[in-house]
């Protein structure tokens, strides 16, 4: 489960692209943050996804990720040139196949292999052609799905949402959030030549003029079970309320949303139905990263969580430029994994109520971000020495935030909430540093 969203320089405070993304996957499933430099390779040479392989390109372009440890692709992530990808997944009438690309897979492909947000559609749509989409994307249950996708550069921005080997894709005009649904209804800017005589084949629809595709190709009770409509609809209503003057602020302020019904009791029930999703029940997720861009031909400036649980995480600005030490190489995996469980220790904490003073953590979080805009708004971006040394501090600043906020925990765990809810998290608390159980993929 997840939710991304776009504004375009119509519809921001300062004329950027602001892209935005929460990825909600297994509480105990660590999304790191991984830089892939450019790389040259073989003709004819193939390249291995999460299941099965594709043709290798000549050359890879620079990318930064935001990716499940165990899987090769990402579920959110930007490239040297400023195209930004976010991946959604979708319940559709459809069959699931066992393997393929998965959704993850086909957004790195584009990140590494195209430079604007038209490009990277062409591709994905190659990529759903050819090697189909498929394979398991669950970190500790089985979890098959469809994908939609989110797709913005420094000027323009599409959606493509696919079922199967169909697909429907609207250039966005101004603002838009996707979540855990199909949302493109009878318009479209481009779709598969099949898509409404299949659906009319299928008895979905009675023609072209009644054709509609998030109705025809839904299925009516995943997407309804997934909170999808909420998040959605939450998400909207903010970006719609602040248009022509959405900043990154805004971003933030949608990421760390709850539903009415479970602000201020977050730490004590789950919630599907919220942007900062909270898991502890059968079915639903956790966020566990969260990801925004601020686009435009000055800079590409980005803020990171590396850690769930926006509401509680600390969002540091990234700059892709030489140097930097904040993001991981693909051969630092266990490292990586290691950074975001320690901060994953403050959420399970909290939950445990051994935080003394959590209003004291948030106030001195929200000094720190405070902080951070305010070096941002100053720069200088041709000074990549800057830019490094604000990284490097915002790092410093928040770790050292952490480290205490976890050293002052005292007591022993207390969980509120129901008794499913507690037995859930006492178990997913339990097995946070165990190996994923499956194997039918290899690790990064």
């Amino acid at each position: 489960m997840c939710d991304t969203m776009v504004a375009l320089g119509n519809s921001t405070h300062d004329g950027s692209v602001i892209f935005a993304k929460n990825s909600d996957r297994s509480p105990n499933e660590p999304l790191i943050t991984v830089r892939v430099p450019r790389k040259k390779y073989r003709k004819g040479e193939k390249l291995r996804c999460t299941y099965i392989e594709v043709d290798q390109a000549e050359e890879t372009y620079e990318v930064l990720l935001l990716k499940p440890s165990w899987l090769w692709g990402a579920e959110m992530g930007c490239n040297e040139f400023g195209l930004n990808i976010g991946n959604e997944a979708v319940f559709t009438k459809e069959k699931y196949a066992k393997t393929g690309l998965t959704g993850m897979d086909m957004l790195r492909i584009a990140l590494e292999r195209c430079q604007t947000s038209e490009e990277a559609l062409d591709m994905l749509i190659l990529l759903l052609a050819k090697y189909g989409q498929g394979g398991n994307c669950g970190y500790d249950k089985n979890f098959t799905y469809h994908n939609s996708f989110l797709i913005a550069d420094k000027t323009s921005a599409w959606v493509l949402e696919t079922a199967g080997q169909y697909w429907a894709a609207e250039q966005v005009r101004d603002i838009r959030n996707i979540s855990n649904r199909l949302s493109i209804g009878g318009r479209f800017d481009r779709a598969h030549p099949d898509l409404v005589s299949h659906a009319v084949k299928k008895g979905w629809c009675k023609n072209e003029a009644d054709f509609d595709f998030a109705r025809c190709y839904s299925d009516p009770l995943f997407t309804r079970f997934s909170g999808s409509l909420s998040r959605q609809t939450a998400g909207a209503k903010v970006l719609d309320g602040e248009k022509g003057r959405i900043t990154t602020t805004t971003m933030k302020k949608i990421l760390r949303s709850h539903d009415a019904k479970t602000e201020g009791k977050q730490f004590t029930r789950h919630c599907l139905a919220s942007v900062c999703m909270h898991g502890g029940f059968l079915i639903g997720d956790h966020t566990t990263g969260s990801y925004i861009a601020s686009l435009s031909e000055k800079a590409c400036t980005y803020l990171i969580t590396g850690s769930s649980t926006p509401c509680l995480a600390v969002f540091k600005p990234y700059w892709l430029v030489p140097g930097e030490t904040f993001a991981f190489n693909e051969s630092e995996t266990d490292q990586a994994v290691l950074y975001w469980r320690r901060r994953e220790m403050l959420h399970r904490l909290v939950i445990q109520n051994q935080i003394p003073s959590l209003q004291s953590y948030l106030a001195a979080r929200d000094q720190l971000e405070e902080s951070f805009d305010r070096a941002i708004a100053a720069l200088d971006y041709t000074d990549h020495g800057k830019l490094l040394e604000i990284m490097e501090q915002a790092s410093a600043a928040e770790t050292e935030l952490i480290e205490q906020t976890l050293n002052s925990a005292t007591g022993r765990p207390n969980i509120k909430g129901g008794l499913f809810f507690r037995h859930y998290w006492k178990k997913k608390t339990a097995g946070l540093e165990k190996p994923r159980p499956f194997k039918d993929a290899p690790a990064c």
